[in-house]
């Protein structure tokens, strides 16, 4: 009997569940806003964060030329992509490490699986990887029996409760104290060391209950498997950052070391490297630098994992690179700026974006990397309001509302080809007949000055019945003017 687990306890972890299917943001973003202890715990954490970045940006003189240096680097390095590549597969190989393709999700999943098979080992503990949330690696290890431990502490919280991640950066945010308590208390003793009985909502003892919780699995564990925030293609050499010292105990411990990484992580050398681990501390935590910052370059003799391998992703990023308009979105460095700073995501948080990516970043990327063949993909674009809060903050200067306009004008014409006419397109299709002929907007004018005339005193049309609901339900539809321009200027003309 594996000794993770009682005789009466899952071979999985219990948060390792797929979610249902995402509903289109504007039903998600109902349901999400009628919760308002969410409100309250994203509007706390994300203007505490906001502050901690402004006054880091604040005392960083060439925070600017660092913005303009970075969206340079990978400017750069994405024109000439496929030489990093393989300058960095033979520095792997040179190093020791394995090297791994992966056109697709599923190819990386497969990969990933018969790895850890290899080993005999029915169990790995994970790194924060936001690669392997994209790809669903945790539910693929778990249809082979293999269990996958999140040991990020904001992971561990979301993987016990059933839940899914709703920011890049702070996964748990949703989550406030309280309800992290319930959750370690009911679910920590179903998949190993429970918590104490007396547990508070202290952050210590919180911090204090899921340290002895992972430890065991740690001190067990003959794989480990990681993402990558960077990978220096001259010396093959993975780089990761983070606050809690998990990942280090990820990277170190296990016999065998498992890395998921997306190809734009390159970064050509070192001395580019420095650029971004001077923006990627301050723009996401709000810090001059990390905790712990983990480097490893393949296989160390007696030192650490003695098998390394790197799976190197695409997933749709070739698509997005072969795509001048939506290159810029590779840059990404996955800081998580974007959406602290976004007033939409504000209100409603990650779950309502049905996707990994949320907030803006994943309003252009999910379209890119999934397509627009679904409803709730299709939907994304328009969860924007063009305040452009979002490229003000970006540290890699994407300019992230026009990629949005980009990727709403993709929705709009994926929608025309499709069989059935939809309600935006019959409307447009009327604007461009009233607009086509003189006497046609004049028509127009008389109708709905025929309209104001009939609602009196109001100034506000409410609910309208379909199709204007979908409009009105939402919205205060003004009252039209009781005379038009024209009925106006043909009075001042006479």
């Amino acid at each position: 009997m594996n000794p993770r687990i009682g005789p009466d306890q899952p071979a999985v972890p219990t948060g390792s569940a797929k979610p249902a299917p995402a509903l289109p943001f504007p039903a998600a973003a109902r349901r999400e806003l009628a919760n308002p202890q969410l409100r309250a715990n994203l509007r706390k954490a994300t203007s505490t964060i906001q502050a901690k970045r402004a006054l880091r940006q604040a005392e960083t003189p060439d925070w600017q030329e660092l913005r303009s240096a970075a969206a340079a680097i990978k400017d750069r390095t994405l024109r000439h992509l496929d030489h990093y590549l393989l300058q960095a597969e033979a520095a792997l190989i040179e190093a020791g490490a394995q090297v791994h393709w992966a056109a697709t999700a599923d190819e990386a999943n497969a990969i990933v699986t018969t790895l850890v098979k290899r080993t005999g080992a029915d169990e790995v503990v994970k790194v924060k990887s936001m690669a392997t949330q994209e790809i669903d690696l945790n539910e693929a290890l778990a249809k082979a029996g293999i269990a996958a431990w999140e040991t990020d502490l904001a992971e561990l919280i979301v993987q016990l409760g059933h839940d899914t991640p709703s920011h890049i950066l702070v996964p748990a945010i949703h989550r406030n104290r309280a309800e992290v308590r319930e959750i370690f208390l009911a679910e920590m003793r179903l998949n190993g060391a429970p918590a104490p009985p007396d547990l508070t909502n202290d952050p210590q003892e919180l911090a204090a209950a899921a340290r002895v919780h992972l430890r065991e699995k740690f001190l067990r564990a003959k794989v480990g498997i990681s993402g990558g925030n960077f990978l220096v293609a001259e010396t093959g050499t993975l780089v990761i950052v983070e606050s809690e010292g998990n990942g280090r105990m990820c990277l170190t411990l296990p016999q065998t070391l498992i890395s998921v990484v997306g190809i734009e992580k390159l970064v050509p050398t070192f001395q580019d490297l420095e650029v971004f681990m001077r923006l990627l501390p301050r723009s996401s935590t709000g810090e001059r630098m990390n905790p712990y910052t983990s480097m490893w370059t393949g296989v160390t003799p007696g030192d650490g994992p003695q098998e390394v391998h790197v799976v190197l992703i695409d997933a749709g990023r070739g698509k997005a690179l072969a795509e001048p308009t939506a290159r810029p979105m590779l840059r990404c460095i996955r800081c998580s700026a974007c959406m602290n700073a976004c007033p939409v995501y504000q209100k409603v948080g990650g779950h309502a974006y049905g996707s990994v990516y949320p907030g803006p970043i994943g309003i252009v990327l999910t379209p890119q990397l999934r397509g627009f063949g679904a409803a709730q993909t299709r939907s994304l674009p328009f969860a924007c309001t063009l305040c452009a809060a979002c490229a003000d903050v970006c540290p890699v200067k994407i300019p992230l509302p026009d990629l949005i306009v980009h990727q709403r004008n993709k929705a709009a014409r994926h929608k025309q080809r499709e069989p059935r006419p939809h309600l935006e397109t019959l409307a447009i299709a009327g604007a461009g007949w009233a607009f086509r002929r003189g006497w046609h907007l004049g028509l127009v004018g008389r109708l709905t000055s025929l309209a104001g005339r009939l609602a009196g005193s109001r100034t506000a049309i409410g609910p309208l019945p379909w199709p204007a609901s979908a409009w009105t339900r939402a919205r205060d539809l003004p009252v039209p003017a009781r005379r038009t321009f024209r009925q106006w200027w043909k009075k001042q003309q006479s």
